[in-house]
């Protein structure tokens, strides 16, 4: 079986591990339910929360708990009218190509499993790895996504001003159009790379990012590798890395990345390349690479992983036997995401698309003014 094939089966079983299953939004919502209650009462935080946070000094100010009857951590901001349209576009870009949602959950939980998906440490947040997948997507040839300009001319920051439904809709009806007339041109190449293509790149093209941060900024709104001296808006360079955040320019989503673990992070991009790209590796031994110890338990071909021996890099790793678990893939995957307590917003509660098969031409549709 070549590398390619190999992984590509692989990256196949940790999506039916990481995607969320209807349990999982059934309880999203009965968090929402019990935060409606609290707002009602604050009588009723007595027993139904816990591990309180209050982070005021954050960009967004912040309140951090966790739901004791769900075991759901929750990230609760007030009129955060601004992160709530970043959710609602990663959600409309996924619209584009099925390809990007399914990308972004196999980076993250393989970030995960590395320790660098955590901003608290000087690591990636889950906001910075969405914007170096739909990068990557940009740049790969031929390119799956737009440059976000093609799809918003604009900031949406500013397009936020004003009254809000009005704002919302016009940024709305904007990205519908332009999703839609990207979709729709029969003259755009056609990428048709697998998964396991995919994110062999992915890994490749950062594998040297380390390098890279010191002159060169990642920009998805232009598609476009940036440097950072000749950009004004990004000067003068206190970061270790600079991801633009193409709704809220110039703001770095990437400003809690430390220069400390800068290394690191490059050092796991360049290593899980390595491992995968390598002759004679199998499905067994490809797993502890791309995820935690606890979702390889959903895994029927995952190997015994050792939690702290796994995340240590080595030369030549030694091939794991294979390990066969006593639970069926669908019980352990329950079992899994039954457990799972992970920091995600309390409201993710499953959205409609918006985006309509409208025909708006081939020109890039602008916001109306609105005051």
């Amino acid at each position: 079986m070549s590398a390619y094939s190999a992984l590509e089966n692989v990256l196949k079983e940790i999506l039916q591990a990481v995607k969320p299953v209807p349990e999982d939004w059934e309880k999203r919502s009965r968090v929402i339910d019990e935060l409606r209650r609290v707002v009602e009462s604050v009588e009723s935080l007595r027993g139904g929360w816990r591990r309180l946070q209050l982070i005021p000094n954050a960009r967004v100010p912040i309140l951090k708990f966790e739901s004791s009857r769900q075991s759901i951590s929750c990230d609760m901001s007030i009129d955060n009218i601004q992160g709530q349209m970043k959710s609602k576009l990663l959600f409309w870009i996924s619209a584009v190509d099925g390809r990007f949602h399914d990308m972004v959950l196999l980076v993250k939980e393989w970030a995960k499993a590395h320790d660098i998906n955590n901003p608290k440490v000087g690591t990636f947040n889950s906001y910075s790895l969405s914007l170096l997948v739909i990068f990557h997507f940009q740049t790969c040839v031929p390119a799956i996504l737009p440059p976000l300009k093609d799809i918003y001319p604009g900031n949406i920051a500013d397009g936020l001003q004003g009254e809000r439904i009005t704002a919302e809709r016009h940024i709305a009806e904007t990205c519908a159009a332009n999703i839609t007339r990207f979709r729709q041109d029969k003259f755009r190449p056609v990428n048709r790379s697998s998964l396991s293509e995919l994110f062999i790149s992915f890994l490749g093209k950062f594998s040297d990012i380390s390098l890279k941060a010191s002159e060169l900024g990642i920009c998805p709104y232009t598609g476009q590798w940036e440097h950072i001296e000749r950009n004004m808006r990004w000067l003068p360079k206190t970061y270790a890395i600079l991801i633009e955040d193409p709704f809220e320019q110039p703001a770095n989503s990437a400003r809690a990345i430390r220069m400390s673990k800068l290394t690191r992070i490059s050092e796991a991009f360049r290593m899980t390349h390595w491992r995968l790209i390598s002759a004679n590796q199998n499905e067994g031994s490809l797993i502890p690479t791309l995820v935690r110890p606890e979702v390889s338990q959903c895994i029927p071909k995952a190997p015994v992983q050792n939690p702290t021996n796994s995340r240590r890099y080595q030369s030549h790793p030694p091939r794991p036997k294979v390990h066969r678990s006593k639970y069926s893939t669908s019980q352990a995957q329950h079992q899994f995401q039954n457990s799972r307590v992970e920091s995600r917003s309390n409201n993710t509660s499953p959205q409609r698309s918006i985006l309509q098969n409208r025909n708006q031409g081939q020109q890039i549709w602008r916001p109306k003014s609105h005051g």
